[in-house]
């Protein structure tokens, strides 16, 4: 051998030159051939993978993600339960803007379009002290009026709409606010809202549900309807609330959109309704939430 060759020898490893190696690793049970170990780990692997997996936390055991089959948000009996957790946080509750006859009531809710109740009855004392009559109102210009309801808001649009309703009620209703719905909505300014308020609060008859922006956003929150359009939650909305609580639910669901429900990071753990409500926006969820419902 030529001196300073050295002849190749072996990997320490064992591993040659190409020459891969697989290493098995197996299982050691005393008593048990090597080759019954290796055929028993697959079975072991199948019998782990079959498992039952707990249910998440807030779905039932079984339950697919999303609304289970069964779920029916407008069943007779959970509505009844809704309505009897609202009559037991708000049971007298009433109209929240300020008024003395039909005709302070109708100014006032057509004044509360895009405002709050808060402000509307800052503005209404000094109004109805100014202007005490229907007839008072129907002298007026909208020009002379708007700069008695500008703080509410839209008041360019406001006004036209009160001394239009003043001239109408005067002129086809001898100053009297007329208590039929058909009626109602020939006035300037009156939409179904205003005319189920003034016919539910003054005059005591459910003709309607009132459906504001609170009313809108939390009946849909409960599932109560699908529907985005006002006339068509309104529809909804009567099919499953009894006629008799027409008009206490309406006030009922304000009243509660104002303290609890509200449209941004709702108050869900202190809602006496949490559990029934799978609104996808909660802020707090013992129950499972639906993507669909959603304010």
């Amino acid at each position: 051998m030529p001196r300073g060759v050295v002849p190749r020898q072996p990997a320490r490893t064992g591993r040659q030159d190409k020459v891969r190696t697989t290493r098995v690793r197996a299982s050691v049970t005393p008593g048990r051939p090597a080759q019954q170990r290796s055929k028993a780990a697959p079975q072991q692997r199948q019998k782990a993978s079959t498992k039952p997996v707990p249910a998440r936390a807030g779905k039932v055991a079984g339950q697919t993600a999303g609304k289970p089959s069964s779920y029916n948000p407008i069943a007779p009996e959970r509505v009844a339960e809704i309505l009897k957790r609202l009559d037991q946080l708000y049971p007298d509750v009433t109209c929240a803007l300020t008024h003395s006859s039909a005709w302070e009531l109708l100014v006032a809710t057509i004044l509360s379009a895009q405002s709050t109740d808060v402000n509307v009855n800052r503005v209404t004392p000094e109004l109805f002290r100014k202007y005490p009559t229907v007839e008072a109102f129907a002298a007026l210009t909208p020009e002379e009026l708007e700069p008695d309801i500008r703080s509410t808001g839209f008041f360019r649009n406001k006004s036209k709409s009160v001394v239009g309703a003043a001239k109408k009620i005067v002129s086809d209703f001898g100053g009297q606010v007329p208590d039929e719905m058909d009626k109602l909505l020939t006035i300037p300014g009156v939409a179904r809202k205003t005319a189920n308020v003034v016919l539910g609060t003054w005059f005591k008859k459910a003709e309607g549900v009132v459906v504001d922006t609170h009313v809108h956003r939390i009946s849909r929150r409960l599932e109560l309807t699908t529907q985005n359009d006002p006339q068509k939650i309104e529809q909804d909305l009567m099919k499953i609330v009894p006629r008799d609580k027409w008009i206490l639910f309406s006030h009922q669901v304000i009243w509660h959109g104002r303290k609890l429900c509200y449209a941004r990071k709702p108050r869900c753990a202190e809602c006496a309704l949490e559990n029934l409500c799978h609104a996808a926006d909660k802020t707090w969820s013992t129950v499972d939430t639906h993507k669909g419902a959603k304010a």
